[in-house]
């Protein structure tokens, strides 16, 4: 299977392309995260064709529409980098991406909380974006984003990478064919999944798959996709995990002997309280799924919805 691609700014790559001539290089995202997925570098000032090193350069006036300013000549840049990351967008359209990780505080490539100028000497406003990251975003609206900032946080980076693998899951599935039976088996593998994030979205995903004969193929799929990304947004957090801990549990009621279902009730317990990380009752169910060779819950990409080298489950 090709590892799924995602792009990133290139500085956080180590690639000198920052103003001063430096980099901003991540070592996780280059070296972890980066044996799991193929990156596409992009750089917005050097791609649009500023040089290295090159005048720093920052966002003034509307926050919610800011001009990209050079600090010191004041040369307005807006017009250049806009018709730039346009064309970038929609060629970055055909490279299949799953995901973006952007620089932040970046006037190109922030995501969010960029600082705004009134340029008239007052204090600057975090209420920005960087111009490349908003069309971005504005393009590919479904599409995992994040910051290297953000992803400091363990929970932001497993559903950061939670989104990228599903996101290429779905790509799979989508460009094998636009039928209701496949649409049926995806969501049927990814039940649980769904539920760890959203009980809203895993219900109103429910319904749309049971009349997914009675729509056609096109609406179908981009009505399940929207609601799949809006599901995934949302934070997996422990009591929605342990309530999908406590329905898999269930499937080994009659299996287990008395001691063996307490043991597990204790760890889920325990997981919830914040005492062991996820990846203890999620080993346990593992192998209870194994041994009684339950056919449901081991085709859910719950239990293994990333590469398990990410070690993305064993923080408490």
């Amino acid at each position: 299977m090709d590892r799924v691609r995602i792009g990133i700014s290139a500085c956080l790559l180590g690639e000198n392309v920052r103003f001063d001539g430096g980099h901003k290089l991540d070592r996780y995202l280059r070296d972890t995260l980066g044996a799991c997925v193929e990156y596409v570098p992009v750089c917005p000032e050097v791609e649009c064709g500023l040089g290295i090193p090159r005048e720093s350069m920052h966002l003034e006036g509307d926050p919610g529409r800011p001009r990209l300013v050079t600090t010191r000549t004041r040369r307005d840049l807006t017009d250049r980098m806009e018709a730039w990351a346009n064309r970038r967008t929609a060629e970055l359209e055909k490279e299949g991406l799953c995901g973006f990780v952007f620089k932040s505080r970046s006037p190109s490539s922030g995501m969010e909380r960029v600082n705004v100028f009134d340029g008239k000497g007052g204090q600057a406003v975090r209420k920005g974006s960087g111009i490349f990251a908003r069309i971005f975003m504005e393009h590919f609206p479904l599409l995992p984003v994040e910051e290297e900032g953000r992803l400091q946080d363990p929970l932001l980076r497993e559903n950061f990478i939670e989104r990228i693998f599903a996101c290429r899951r779905w790509r799979e599935i989508s460009e094998s064919g636009r039928k209701p039976s496949n649409l049926v088996r995806f969501h049927s593998v990814h039940k649980l999944f769904i539920l760890a994030h959203s009980e809203k979205h895993y219900r109103e995903m429910g319904k749309l798959v049971a009349g997914a004969g009675t729509i056609p193929a096109g609406e179908l799929y981009a009505r399940y996709e929207k609601l799949m990304m809006e599901a995934l947004r949302l934070k997996a957090t422990p009591a929605k995990n342990a309530n999908v801990l406590q329905h898999m549990a269930g499937y080994f009621k009659k299996q287990l002997s008395a001691a063996e279902r307490q043991e597990l009730q204790e760890v889920i317990g325990d997981y919830r309280r914040g005492d062991i990380p996820l990846i203890v009752p999620i080993t346990l169910i593992r192998h209870y799924v194994r041994k009684f060779d339950e056919p449901y819950l081991s085709d859910q990409v719950y239990l293994n919805p990333h590469p398990q080298e990410l070690k993305l489950r064993n923080h408490a």
